[in-house]
C-alpha cells in the first residue's frame, strides 16, 4: 500500500515524511532513486510531495510527485550540477546583510534572478539594522530602493529591537516560506524570534573573516503557531546559476527585461551591442549599475569568466 506526504526534513541519507493524516515518518529513498544517475545532490527536497510505502523493515520513498516550483543553485558538489534549497513554496524570504557578514549585490541578484526563473516571487529582508553605522544605513537605504523599484517587496528586520517582526509574521501567515541567506545572517535568530519554543541553534560571527559558521546543516520545515510554514535552509556561502540559456538571462532581470524591447537588435545580449536600450539606461540611471554588474557577471559565467566573489562598484 502506498501513501503521499511533505517532506519536511533532508539529511542528505534520511527524510522526514508529514502524511496527509498529519504523522511524520522516516523514510530512506528507493535504491534506483538514489543510483539512477541523478545530476542532483538531492533528487528529493524539502517541500516535495512524495510517494512512499513499507518494504516491511522500512519506509522507502518511490516517486517525487511534480513540482510546481523550486529554489535551485548549482551544486558545490563536482560530481554533481544541481542543489535544490526548497520545493513547492508560496514564498522565499532572502535575508541579508549589509555587513556582519556582507551580503554582496551580485549575491542577491544571482539568487532573485534563479528565483524568478522558477516561479517562486521573493521579499528581500535586510537583517541586523540596529548595528549599522551611518555609511552602512546609507548602503541599506541605496539597495532597498532599488529592489522597491523593480517590484520587490523588502523588510528590514532586527530580532534584537523587534524592528519589523510584526510585519514579517504578516507576510508569512498562511504560506510556506522558504528562508534563504549566507550563514551569519541572522536566519535562525529570527526564526527563534518568530516562535522561541523551536530553540534553533545560532553561532557567533567569525572576527577573523567576518563571515558566518553553518549552525543549520540540514534543511527542515517547521509549521509556526500563528499559521505559517517555513523552510529553514543551510546557509549558502555562493550562488552559482544554473539551467539558465545565457540567452535568457536577462528575462529574469525584471528591470534589464522592461528596457530591452527597445534595443536596436532583436537578439542583443546588452553586453556590446550599438544602440543597447539596456545600456542606455544604465547610463541614464534608470537601472542600478549594481544591477547591470550583476547581469554582465552572470553573462560573463556563461563565457567562462565568472570568478566567485565578486562584488560591482558603483
Amino acid at each position: 500500500m502506498t501513501n503521499q506526504g511533505i517532506v519536511v526534513r533532508s539529511t542528505g541519507s534520511a527524510y522526514s515524511v508529514r502524511t496527509d493524516e498529519g504523522n511524520v515518518v522516516e523514510c530512506r529513498l528507493k535504491g534506483r532513486m538514489r543510483l539512477g544517475g541523478s545530476r542532483s545532490t538531492n533528487p528529493v527536497a524539502v517541500g516535495d510531495r512524495v510517494v512512499f510505502s513499507s518494504d516491511g523493515c522500512d519506509f522507502v520513498i518511490s516517486e517525487v510527485c511534480d513540482r510546481r516550483n523550486y529554489i535551485v543553485r548549482r551544486s558545490t558538489n563536482l560530481s554533481k550540477e544541481t542543489h535544490v534549497i526548497a520545493a513547492n513554496v508560496d514564498q522565499a524570504l532572502l535575508v541579508t546583510t549589509i555587513n556582519h557578514p556582507e551580503t554582496s549585490t551580485v549575491f542577491i541578484d544571482r539568487f532573485l534572478a534563479s528565483a524568478e526563473a522558477y516561479g517562486v516571487e521573493t521579499i528581500v529582508a535586510f537583517n541586523k539594522t540596529d548595528i549599522y553605522n551611518a555609511d552602512e544605513l546609507a548602503e541599506l537605504e541605496y539597495r532597498e530602493a532599488v529592489y522597491r523599484h523593480i517590484g520587490y517587496q523588502t523588510i528590514r528586520l532586527s530580532s534584537t529591537t523587534g524592528e519589523g517582526i510584526d510585519e514579517l509574521r504578516n507576510i508569512l501567515k498562511d504560506k510556506l516560506t522558504a528562508i534563504a541567506g549566507h550563514s551569519g545572517v541572522g536566519k535562525s535568530t529570527l526564526i527563534n524570534t518568530l516562535e522561541p519554543g523551536l530553540d534553533i541553534r545560532t553561532s557567533a560571527i567569525s572576527e577573523a573573516n567576518n563571515s558566518g559558521r553553518h549552525t543549520t546543516t540540514f534543511a527542515e520545515m517547521h509549521r509556526l503557531a500563528f499559521g505559517a510554514d517555513i523552510i529553514d535552509t543551510p546557509g549558502i556561502r555562493g550562488f552559482g546559476i544554473i539551467n539558465i540559456d545565457r540567452a535568457e538571462t536577462a528575462h529574469y532581470f525584471r528591470d534589464i527585461f522592461s528596457f530591452s524591447p527597445n534595443c536596436r537588435f532583436p537578439n542583443c545580449t546588452h553586453t556590446h551591442e550599438p544602440g543597447c536600450a539596456v545600456v542606455q539606461a544604465v547610463e541614464q540611471g534608470e537601472i542600478a549599475p549594481t544591477r547591470f554588474e550583476s547581469y554582465l557577471n552572470i553573462m560573463a559565467e556563461g563565457e567562462g569568466k565568472y570568478r566567485e566573489g565578486g562584488q560591482p562598484k558603483r
